[in-house]
C-alpha cells in the first residue's frame, strides 16, 4: 500500500490512507442501519404473531409467564370463580323456595288436622250432652216392642214428620238429636225394622226402585247421606251440623230410591 502525504495549510502532512478510512465510515453506518432495520422487522413480526394466537388457546393457569402478568391471570380466575358463585346463589335460592313451599303445605295440613280435632271434641261434648238429655224409648226398646207392627209407607212418613225441627247431632239417634242415618234408623225401628247406623248399610237392606215409582216413606240414598222421600222431588232429612230435620228439595241427580219392608 502506498501512502501519500500532502501539505496542508499549516504545513502538516495529511495521510491519504486516513482520508480513505474517514471516507469509508459512511458505508459502515449504512451497514449498521440495515442490520437494525432487519432486527426491528423481526420484533414487529413476533408481536403480530403473538397477537394472532386464537383466544381459546389462552390458559389463565399459565398466565404468569412473561406474556401475561399475575394480575391478568388473577382477574381471569376471579371471573371464572364468580360464575360458580352465581350458580351457588341460584341453587341456594331455589332450595329456600322449595323449603318454604313445603313448610306452607305442612302448616296448612297441621291447621286442618287441628281444626278437625277441635270439631271432633265439640261433637263428642255435644253427643254427651245429647245422651243425657233424652230419657224416652231407644231404638232397642222399639225393636223389642214396636208401636206400629203393621208396616205402611204412609205411616212411616207420618211418623218421620213428627221429628221436624229436631237438631242435627253427629252420631245422634234419638229425638234429642239425629244425624241422617240415625233419624232413619229411629223411625223404622218403630215398625220393627232393624237398620244399621250407616247410609250404605241401610241401602243394602232394601230394594232399589225407579224414581218414578217413589213414594213418601221410601229412602233417598246419596253418597254419604240419606233421608225419607217426601214427594214432588223433595227429601225429609237431618241435614248437617247447625241445621234441623226439615223437608227440602233434592239438590242433586246423584241419588236413588230404596224401598224397605217389601
Amino acid at each position: 500500500m502506498v501512502t501519500r502525504s500532502t501539505w496542508g495549510p499549516a504545513g502538516s502532512a495529511v495521510s491519504s490512507t486516513g482520508a480513505a478510512a474517514t471516507a469509508a465510515k459512511p458505508d459502515g453506518k449504512r451497514k449498521g442501519g440495515w442490520a437494525l432495520n432487519v432486527a426491528a422487522i423481526g420484533v414487529a413480526t413476533g408481536i403480530v404473531a403473538t397477537m394472532s394466537i386464537p383466544a381459546f388457546a389462552f390458559n389463565p393457569d399459565e398466565a404468569g409467564s412473561s406474556a401475561f402478568g399475575p394480575t391478568a391471570a388473577d382477574s381471569m380466575k376471579k371471573a371464572q370463580s364468580q360464575s360458580v358463585e352465581v350458580s351457588d346463589v341460584v341453587s341456594s335460592t331455589a332450595g329456600r323456595e322449595a323449603v318454604s313451599a313445603t313448610t306452607e303445605q305442612q302448616l296448612a295440613a297441621q291447621k286442618a288436622a287441628a281444626d278437625a280435632e277441635v270439631a271432633r271434641q265439640r261433637a263428642a261434648v255435644t253427643l254427651t250432652r245429647y245422651a243425657t238429655s233424652y230419657s224416652g224409648p231407644s231404638v232397642q226398646q222399639f225393636l223389642a216392642k214396636p208401636p206400629y207392627p203393621d208396616f205402611s209407607l204412609d205411616r212411616v212418613f207420618s211418623v218421620a214428620q213428627q221429628y221436624v225441627g229436631t237438631p242435627y247431632i253427629y252420631g245422634g239417634s234419638t229425638p234429642a238429636g239425629f244425624d241422617c242415618s240415625g233419624y232413619v234408623m229411629y223411625v223404622y225401628a218403630q215398625f220393627g225394622i232393624s237398620l244399621p247406623h250407616s247410609v250404605s248399610g241401610q241401602a243394602a237392606q232394601g230394594k232399589t226402585i225407579s224414581i218414578e215409582d217413589a213414594r213418601p216413606g221410601d229412602l233417598v240414598i246419596m253418597p254419604g247421606h240419606d233421608g225419607f222421600y217426601a214427594g214432588n222431588g223433595n227429601i225429609l232429612d237431618a241435614p248437617t251440623q247447625g241445621k234441623a230435620v226439615s223437608i227440602r228439595p233434592i239438590w242433586t241427580d246423584n241419588y236413588r230410591i230404596v224401598r224397605l219392608g217389601i
